[in-house]
């Protein structure tokens, strides 16, 4: 029998371990409660990409974040020849181009997430927006764990502000670009190409896209902070209190519930089958557990029926002296 590598090994018990590690760092999408008010952005969940095209006289920097805010970004954290780190949440891939188009530099950084092996924190703040501003609705939501080398090849912390904005016409997935796999070399370059010809909005107020870049750089704890803006009806505060009478979470209350009645009845069946053969040698009918009620009960239910007819008829005769 072929024993398995100690780096396959490794890799599986990543795969399997770090998913429960990221929602233990703090941050449970699905679960999050502030000042008494209950958000659940899981809907959100999956792994999305945004990009950002910077042109000056000299370069044209190209970056493309690849983030998911409920789990770790697994495959996606690799493109072409750039590796995040599978336990991260929010990477960066930057790449640098000088005024003739020749590719100088490019650099993969971790934004947001775990360390290798499930070490270090994302330290998650979350703050509803009307404590900001009474005008606004939504949740401020800071999360850390990255680290993004400067201009200097200085190692800097690193970190995402993503503000998610109350917006009752949006599901926050419009114009979203899903990613799930790696690319290669050949994938990347066609994807870069296109986006720097086909820069994003402007910001100004007429993009289609749900999720916003707003601005990547250093803070004044001179960290490094990705901010962004996701407009989302799911940021709404009684958004969970006006839609909990739809009846999804009943219907799933009272499937689990026959569920478990078919299996009691299912294994209490078998049971009393298997236990009528192997003790009394029982065929056909006389192998199911009171069998003989079971014949019975379309003549029981007949009987049952025709008393309550005749209690129903008795109830409307009107009473008096029979002839001797």
């Amino acid at each position: 029998m072929r024993i398995p590598s100690t780096s396959s090994l490794s890799s599986i018990l990543l795969s399997a371990v770090l998913p429960g590690l990221s929602a233990a760092s703090g941050f449970d999408c699905a679960h999050i409660n502030v000042d008494g008010f209950r958000y659940d952005l899981s809907p959100l969940g999956g792994v999305h990409s945004l990009y950002h095209v910077e042109e000056t006289e000299q370069s044209v920097t190209n970056t493309t974040y690849v983030l998911n805010i409920c789990n770790i970004l697994k495959g996606a954290s690799i493109r072409g020849h750039l590796k995040c780190g599978t336990s991260k949440n929010i990477c960066g891939f930057q790449y640098k181009y000088s005024s003739d188009g020749s590719e100088e530099t490019s650099q993969a950084f971790p934004i947001v997430g775990l360390e290798h092996l499930g070490h270090g924190s994302k330290d998650p703040e979350l703050t509803r927006l009307k404590k900001l501003d009474a005008a606004e609705e939504g949740l401020l939501v800071k999360l850390s764990g990255g680290q993004y080398i400067d201009n200097e090849g200085k190692k800097k912390d690193a970190g995402a502000v993503v503000e998610f904005q109350c917006d009752r016409d949006r599901s926050g997935l419009e114009g979203l670009e899903t990613t799930n796999e790696p690319s290669d070399d050949n994938n990347e370059k066609q994807r870069r190409r296109r986006e720097t010809d086909n820069p994003p909005d402007s910001g100004n107020g007429s993009s289609q896209r749900s999720l916003e870049f707003k601005s990547f750089g250093q803070a004044d704890d001179d960290s490094y902070v990705l901010k962004l803006n996701w407009k989302t009806t799911y940021a709404c505060d009684t958004y969970l209190e006006d839609n909990k009478g739809d009846g999804s979470s009943h219907w799933g209350f009272f499937t689990w519930l026959i569920i478990i009645l078919f299996l009691c009845i299912a294994a209490y069946l078998i049971f009393g089958s298997w236990l009528n053969y192997n003790r009394y040698g029982a065929r056909g009918w006389d192998l199911l557990p009171h069998g003989d009620t079971l014949r019975d009960i379309p003549y029981i239910f007949q009987d049952w029926l025709r008393r309550v007819v005749n209690t129903l008829q008795g109830s409307g005769s009107r009473g008096g002296y029979s002839a001797v």
